[in-house]
């Protein structure tokens, strides 16, 4: 029990912290303390956190490096990747050239055939229309002589001779 006024007892003085009297022990484990404190950190606590902090450093700038090899491993490949893909388009390109060419010289050839064949029944068709034309001209010109000699039968009452019809007809095919 603390003692108060009342009971006659005076109170025990200050707060003992503030008490002058324990100033020189109070220092003196503060000392120690601090003294204590600062070589546990200096000797334990420092050198761990300073190794977790160079485990972090060594552990980042591996990282680093990985993902910087990864990105020039990556840039390669897709390097590669369009380099392969150009190439694939060139090869498209020249085989869609080599099969344009080859359609195009097979329409050609087809074309140059159909074209023979088209001269060679030309040929034909004009043959057989000069020949059709001949004999028709010279049915023309027995078909003048006939009407001839009837003409001149019916104009003078005398049959004319072949040889004089034949000329006639000849020298009026040449004035036509």
């Amino acid at each position: 029990m603390a003692t108060t006024p009342e009971n006659g007892a005076e109170a025990a003085g200050s707060f003992p912290p503030f008490d002058p009297s324990t100033f020189a022990s109070q220092l003196l484990w503060l000392a120690i303390t601090f003294g204590v404190l600062y070589w546990l950190m200096s000797k334990v606590a420092l050198p761990q956190l300073s190794d977790i902090l160079e485990v972090r450093r060594d552990r980042i700038l591996s990282d680093l490096d990985e993902a910087q090899r990864l990105k020039d491993e990556s840039e390669e490949a897709i390097a590669s990747y369009e380099q392969a893909l150009a190439t694939a388009r060139r090869k498209a390109q020249d085989i869609a050239h080599v099969a344009r060419d080859k359609a195009q010289a097979e329409v050609d050839a087809e074309q140059a055939r159909v074209d023979a064949d088209v001269g060679v029944k030309m040929a034909e068709a004009e043959a057989s229309i000069a020949d059709t034309r001949k004999q028709a001209m010279a049915e023309v010109s027995s078909i003048a002589e006939d009407t001839a000699s009837e003409l001149v039968i019916a104009l003078i009452g005398t049959k004319p001779t072949k040889a004089a019809l034949k000329k006639a007809v000849t020298a009026a095919e040449k004035a036509a």
